[in-house]
């Protein structure tokens, strides 16, 4: 990466970092929320189907701030974070807290209709043999969404790297610590002469998300394949 300044080669490696953590610390809670819109019905489902979908309906910068003020050093969540030092906003975390909120719906997404797309009649056949719950979906419902699962983990690393209105707002633009390929490519715009790097992490932001896009229809194919058993 010797073509790039090192600020950008900063940037570019922490939204890496931002974006993996991001899509791995929220997957389990994205599995968890897409089986239980697809197959449970309980009260206050339509109320969680909609926080789940709430980031893609408002600003991001909307979401930013709500992030500063429940995890920012004096918030009912960051106090205690701090108190125990791991607080997480203005550093690299927060960007990935911020990246993992705005990337969750479209994960959720993409697992829940995998979930919804398998017969029901499969669950049931297992249930009645005796096997618990969790059983049935760690043996039966996860081999067959794992297309879904990989799906939807791509999605979000690629919109995770994207993510710029939340994360500016809620850990701001510092230079190796939380600025990331978007904040950076705005911070190059914002001075004279920084066109040419700017252009250049557009370019990376572009090739970075084109490889997310054919790695998931390659891995999602295999793994669709291997499920029906060709």
């Amino acid at each position: 990466m010797g073509w790039l300044p090192p600020e950008a080669q900063q940037a570019l490696l922490l939204s890496l970092k931002v974006s993996f953590w991001a899509t791995l610390a929220s997957l389990p809670l994205g599995v968890l929320a897409a089986h239980a819109l697809a197959r449970w019905r309980f009260p206050g489902r339509g109320f969680l189907n909609g926080l789940v979908h709430l980031p893609l309906i408002l600003p991001p910068v909307v979401t930013g701030y709500l992030l500063l003020l429940g995890f920012g050093p004096q918030g009912p969540f960051g106090a205690p974070l701090e108190a125990l030092g791991i607080g997480v906003a203005f550093r690299w975390t927060g960007a990935a807290l911020a990246a993992a909120i705005m990337a969750f719906p479209l994960m959720v997404r993409a697992i829940r209709l995998s979930i919804e797309a398998v017969d029901p009649r499969l669950e049931q056949a297992a249930g009645t043999l005796g096997a618990s719950r969790p059983w049935v979906f760690a043996t039966v419902t996860l081999p067959l969404i794992l297309p879904g699962i990989l799906t939807g983990a791509i999605l979000a690393f690629a919109k995770a790297m994207g993510e710029f209105g939340a994360t500016i707002t809620f850990v701001s633009n510092i230079p190796g610590q939380t600025q990331t390929l978007p904040t950076a490519i705005y911070a190059f715009l914002q001075v004279p002469g920084g066109e040419a790097a700017a252009l250049m992490l557009v370019g990376v932001s572009v090739a970075v998300a084109m490889t997310a896009l054919a790695l998931s229809e390659l891995l999602g194919g295999w793994l669709a394949r291997r499920v029906a058993g060709r």
